[in-house]
């Protein structure tokens, strides 16, 4: 049996990522219903908000869903209190430390998976007591590790460092791409790019389009003074990367973010104006599809590719 299914009671270990402005009850529920496990995006909602999109997702389906939360988050007790009083059995911690959270939410019957960039953090993560961990590597959209360590670097590093469930993240969204990171120690994927780009997100229509279109390198990691954040370029990430050039302090860089520059770009679709997140995989994509059709064709590739892998031996020379 696969640990990350039997952990969280799914069918395949495909986890969508819970990403701002585009991981709403929809895409959740949907992502469940096809035999993954859908995650709510809790770091672009108010409380409230977060709240009813458990219950609609709860009203949607009946399989295991999860809520991703962001430990930086500015209401993390009422938002956390949320989660345990609407029943929410399964969280995605990211972005701080997991000892403060995981005993907590374990109390109350919760699985807990947190998200890092680094061996050194997936040890931590270990010493906390959560039941995964999520490596995600530089080739992710939005918010990154500082590391700048692919995916291909490390999962392996990771998969040597602690014993715990293994999820590998960042630049996959492909049947073949889950089997390479099977093949580097994992035992499930988080697919966010991909998924941000499915029907039934909540991102506009707008930036799922020009995410469709995007060619290779048309991505890069910015804001690094602030948090490393991967962006499609265009008149913003220029904006960006000129006051980068030019040695922009902190406070300069914070004041050109302002406030809701993901939400105007992600959710709203102003394409000029906007912080437009997505990982380095989107130029692999050029049509909306429906959760349940993603899932499908990944697991379709994996078992093909894994079939054709298996044919190929060499013999070792004595």
């Amino acid at each position: 049996m696969n640990r990350i299914c039997e952990l969280f009671g799914i069918q395949y270990p495909i986890i969508q990522g819970g990403m701002v402005w585009c991981s709403g009850w929809r895409l959740a529920s949907a992502v469940s219903e096809a035999g993954g496990l859908g995650l709510l995006g809790a770091g672009s909602m108010h409380p409230e908000v977060l709240r009813e999109h458990i219950r609609k997702c709860q009203a949607a389906t009946r399989k295991p869903f999860g809520v991703n939360v962001p430990l930086m988050y500015p209401e993390i007790e009422t938002l956390m209190n949320i989660i345990m009083e609407e029943g929410v059995k399964i969280v995605f911690t990211s972005a701080g430390n997991p000892k403060t959270w995981t005993a907590r939410l374990q109390e109350r019957g919760i699985r807990v998976a947190h998200v890092v960039s680094s061996s050194k953090f997936a040890r931590k993560c270990e010493d906390a007591g959560v039941d995964a961990v999520v490596a995600e590597g530089f080739e992710a959209g939005g918010h990154n590790g500082r590391e700048e360590t692919t995916t291909l670097c490390l999962i392996p590093a990771v998969r040597q460092a602690t014993s715990l469930p293994l999820l590998a993240a960042g630049g996959i969204g492909t049947g073949a791409g889950m089997l390479a990171a099977f093949a580097l120690g994992a035992e499930g994927v988080q697919v966010g790019t991909r998924f941000a780009l499915a029907q039934e997100s909540s991102a506009h229509d707008a930036f799922k389009r020009l995410c469709l279109s995007l060619q290779e390198g048309d991505t890069k990691l910015l804001l690094k003074k602030i948090s490393p954040t991967r962006l499609v370029k265009g008149a913003f990430a220029s904006a960006v990367e000129e006051a980068e050039a030019r040695g922009a302090s902190v406070e300069e860089l914070r004041e050109l973010l302002g406030k809701g520059r993901a939400k105007k770009g992600i959710f709203e679709g102003n394409l000029e104006e906007g912080e437009l997140e997505i990982g380095q995989n989107a130029s692999l994509f050029h049509e909306e599809m429906s959760a349940k059709e993603i899932i499908e064709e990944m697991i379709q590739e994996f078992n093909q590719q894994a079939a054709r892998v298996g044919q190929i031996q060499w013999e070792a020379r004595g």
